[in-house]
Order: C-alpha cells, then structure tokens, then sequence
C-alpha cells in the first residue's frame, strides 16, 4: 500500500508518504550528510532504516519524561559531531516525543537544516509528524517550548505498527477520534468499525492526514481559528498531564478524558448537540478510555486549573476551549463562575 500527500505549510512544501516497509537511509539523505534520531524503543527501526549507510545515530532515553532541554543538546552535540552543516538532514524516527525533538533541533541547528520525520506510532502518523509543531517540555508544562518547522519528508511505514505496544496504540487513537470529530461523519464512521488490520488502519490514517494536512495549510502558525480547533480535548487533557506528573498519563489517554470534558463544557453552553456528545463518549468509552469526572487518579480541581493557567494556548489572559459542535468544533471563551473547575471535579450534573 503506498499513498502520498503534498502539503504547503507557510511556504514550506511537505511530503507524505504512507507505505509499507521502512524507508532505505539513502532515499532519505539524497547523499547528504544526516544524523538519524531515534529512542531506545525505536532504535531497531532506525538501525533497519540505516542499513550499510555508514549514517550517525542519536538515540535519547524513551519517554515524556525525558522530552527536555537535555534531549535537544544530545541532537545538537550529535550533529556536531557528525559534521552536518546547514545542508545536512535531521532524520527523526520515532513517535511524538522523538518528532518533536528531532523537528526543534533541526530548526535551530545552523539556523535550520533539512529535515525528514519517518513516524512509527500511530499518535505520530495520524498527528504529531503532520504540520510543523516541535517542541519540549519545560517547567512542567507541556510542549512550553517550541517551533513551527515542517519537515520537508514524512514517511509513515506501517510495518512499523505491527510491533506497537497497547498503550502507544491507544495514546493513537485517541488523537485519531479528535481528527473524526473534526472531520467527517465518514472517518468517524470508518473509526467506530477500526481493527487493528492494515487495510482498515490505513485508511484512517490516509484519511487523517489529509484532514490534518489542509487545516494546517489554512493557518500553519494558528495565528486564526481553524488550526486552534486541532486542540480539541487538549486544554483539558495537557493540564491532566501536567498536574498528574508528565510522563505518569498517556497523552492518548489525557486527549480522551479531556474531550469528554470538552462535551460536558459544550453541553453546558448549549454548542454540542446532546446527542453528539454520547456518540463522542460512547466511542471513548469502547476504546477503553477513562472519561468521568474527576480523573480517578489525577489530580484535584484546583491543581489543574493551576495548570491550565499556565496553558500556551491563552490569550489576552483569557483561557479559551474548543468543544464538539453539531459539524465539527468551535472555539468557546471561558465561561467563568467556576464551570471549568465544576466539569473537571464531576460537581456539573447536565
């Protein structure tokens, strides 16, 4: 199976191939010089894709907890040492974690070198690897620091799925629901009947990028409204994150219960339809995700709403949400009175 999409973000141009095997180090290089950027998960997938290369490799511990400042000296100090110049490619293989990294390194060696993304979890393929966001971690709050750099390749080998471990499948999904609320009744159709078999799992995550790619293109830097609704679940689901301790919850699993929490808001101010927010819910819920209120082992109201105010997202001071609308999301104010605190500690009976 092989698909491929061109994209333009800004003024960058994107290409993304879904295909069946990884991809050979060479193709990817263009006889450049290149540093290959993996994880200890991924550093079999990355040894495959060099092959007889001769290529460098970077590989940083696995985890949220380790997407850092550290991380990102780890790339650049390998990229040193491997004598990449502007001209060389940062080739990132991975999920989330590693895009991320590998994207905000590239974006600041040199003042910007070339970049490929190959994306080998589902969360990267149907999200993380699309559009241009990089970034790390920083005084506990997620993705505080960051970048918007498109990486010029992204190639999305779903051999690279066979060996996904349950909750890196499930931290996937989760984002894919949020691009079919976003979307069309036919992905979410084609998401509510999804099997872990490839012909199905490729086709959502076809349908995927492309919705996620054309958002992107109408407002790469979310300077608008249209890429702001991509957060969906996400103010909910970040300050779950960082209040929990990042790292302790997948981000997968924060999204979900954070777009349930994203109905009960719409539901209050009358923009998500009753029944659209239970079709949400329900599909949630088959998957496995947590979504009453308060999370059973996250923490307190007070402490994540500590945590929201210090979202990136804000402006203006003003916390804003995005919630299910009757055909896709909007964007809604904070409502005040204390309602967000309500909805998150289960005290909002609707």
């Amino acid at each position: 199976m092989e698909k491929e999409f061109s994209f333009v973000f800004g003024n960058t141009p994107s290409k993304v191939r879904i295909q069946d095997s990884l991809p050979d180090a060479r193709e990817l290089s263009e006889g450049r010089r290149a540093l290959l950027v993996c994880d200890e998960n991924t550093s079999p997938l990355a040894l495959k894709t060099a092959g007889d290369s001769g290529l460098s490799l970077c590989v940083l511990p696995q985890g949220e907890d380790n997407k850092t400042w550290a991380a990102v000296e780890s790339i650049l100090k390998a990229a040193r040492e491997a004598g990449l110049g502007r001209d060389g490619v940062f080739i990132g293989i991975g999920g989330g974690v590693t895009s991320d990294l590998c994207a905000f390194a590239a974006s600041v060696y040199m003042r910007g070198a070339a970049l490929c993304i190959v994306s080998t979890t589902l969360l990267g393929m149907v999200d993380a690897a699309i559009g241009g966001k990089t970034g790390f971690d920083f005084l506990g709050i997620k993705n505080l620091v960051g970048t918007f750099y498109p990486a010029g390749k992204v190639i999305m080998p779903l051999e690279a799925l066979k060996t996904l471990r349950e909750k890196e499948w499930k931290s996937g999904l989760a984002e894919l629901v949020k691009t079919a609320v976003l979307g069309d009744s036919e992905l979410f159709g084609m998401v509510k009947n999804i099997q872990k078999n490839r012909e199905t799992l490729a086709a959502c995550i076809a349908r995927a990028v492309e919705i996620k790619g054309r958002i992107v293109e109408e407002d790469p830097r979310e300077t608008g409204k249209r890429r702001a609704l991509l957060n969906l679940g996400h103010t909910f689901g970040h300050a779950l994150e960082s209040a929990a301790g990042l790292g302790k919850i997948s981000h997968g699993e924060a999204v979900a219960w954070g777009m349930a929490r994203s109905c009960e808001l719409g539901l209050y101010l009358g923009v998500t339809p009753p029944g659209r927010a239970r079709d949400i819910t329900e599909l949630l819920k088959s998957f496995g995700y947590e979504t009453r209120a308060p999370y059973p082992t996250g923490a307190d109201a007070a402490v994540l709403m500590e945590a929201m105010a210090g979202d990136k997202k804000r402006k203006s001071g003003k916390l804003n949400f995005i919630v299910p609308a009757p055909q896709g999301a909007e964007i809604v104010p904070d409502p005040g009175g204390g309602i967000t605190g309500k909805i998150i500690n289960g005290e909002l009976s609707l």
